[in-house]
């Protein structure tokens, strides 16, 4: 059994994941909608993000998705680990995350052409550690160290370099929610 707090934590890794793994189709974008939240900083960011899926459409928002991650030659945002930890792709973040993948029995998928640390990959893999996916779900000690190395060394900053993009106010909403979510997680295990 997961307690009802750490599911809810898989649940939002993979909210967040969702729309940086692929461009947000009109389902996503209506389930983003449907959220609600609270006066906490998370809840108005998970409002804010409501409110911006409320008016978004899954056409401006894939425009908004290949300018922002994939552009021509790089996106406006290079939403891997290894980037925002050393300015350079494929270095050795990625060797790490590979490593800690083997040895927690994960493989990449084989369909998915993009390095293992890209910033919905490691919040997958987040969620699938809390939930078990990969087997029994792992102890707080085995998350709070992949989260130090893989999540919490970085995704704070790409959070807030995407919290701040011009290109959309659904990315924008999603980037909060990150900031403030993945600010939660530093404060939870260091208080662990």
């Amino acid at each position: 059994m997961i307690a009802p707090e750490d599911q809810i934590r898989a649940q939002v890794y993979q909210l967040i994941a969702a729309p940086l793994s692929a461009p947000p189709s009109g389902d996503l974008l209506s389930a983003f909608a449907g959220i609600s939240g609270d006066d906490s900083a998370l809840g108005k960011a998970m409002k804010q993000c409501a409110t911006a899926a409320a008016a978004a459409t899954p056409d401006a928002e894939d425009d908004a998705y290949h300018e922002l991650f994939i552009g021509i030659g790089a996106g406006v945002l290079v939403p891997f680990g290894s980037y925002y930890l050393t300015g350079f792709l494929h270095e050795k973040p990625l060797a790490k995350l590979r490593a800690d993948m083997a040895e927690l029995g994960v493989e990449k998928d084989p369909d998915v052409k993009e390095p293992e640390d890209h910033i919905a990959s490691v919040l997958e893999l987040m969620s699938g550690l809390i939930e078990g996916r990969f087997g029994a779900p792992v102890g707080l000690d085995r998350q709070q160290a992949f989260f130090k190395t893989h999540v919490g060394s970085w995704a704070g900053h790409f959070f807030e370099d995407l919290s701040k993009t011009q290109q959309s106010a659904f990315y924008a909403a999603v980037g909060t929610l990150g900031v403030r979510f993945i600010e939660i997680e530093n404060e939870s295990f260091e208080y662990a």
